[in-house]
């Protein structure tokens, strides 16, 4: 079974910077796409980045200036750099990668949490 293990969350302040990771336990080119996911207390999860198996990347409208999406194939790890964080960033953020088929597997997640 694939596993997908994030780290890199905790709490910064407003305006700060986070790296979270992924590294994936079979080599990345398994999945056809892998992205970053949050879901904040209340609220439905959401897309934040993803990335293709080709390096296409895609962003929330949210994200879109502030956070990167990369990968490093040789490391089987997927990062978000995240810049400039506000408060509404504050969530639990998953790394999700989908085999080709649709195949969901999805990391246990780790706390953002940015501060005013």
């Amino acid at each position: 079974q694939v596993q997908l293990v994030e780290s890199g969350g905790g709490l910064v302040q407003a305006g700060g910077s986070l790296r979270l990771s992924c590294a994936a336990s079979t080599t990345i080119f398994s999945f056809t796409l892998m992205g970053w996911y949050r879901q904040a207390p209340g609220k439905q999860r959401e897309l934040v980045a993803d990335i293709s198996s080709g390096g296409r990347t895609n962003y929330a409208d949210s994200a879109k200036g502030r956070f990167t999406i990369s990968k490093d194939n040789a490391k089987n790890t997927v990062y978000l750099q995240m810049n400039s964080l506000k408060p509404e960033d504050t969530a639990v953020y998953y790394c999700n990668g989908q085999l080709f088929g649709s195949i969901s597997y999805w990391g246990q997640g780790t706390q953002v949490t940015v501060s005013s």
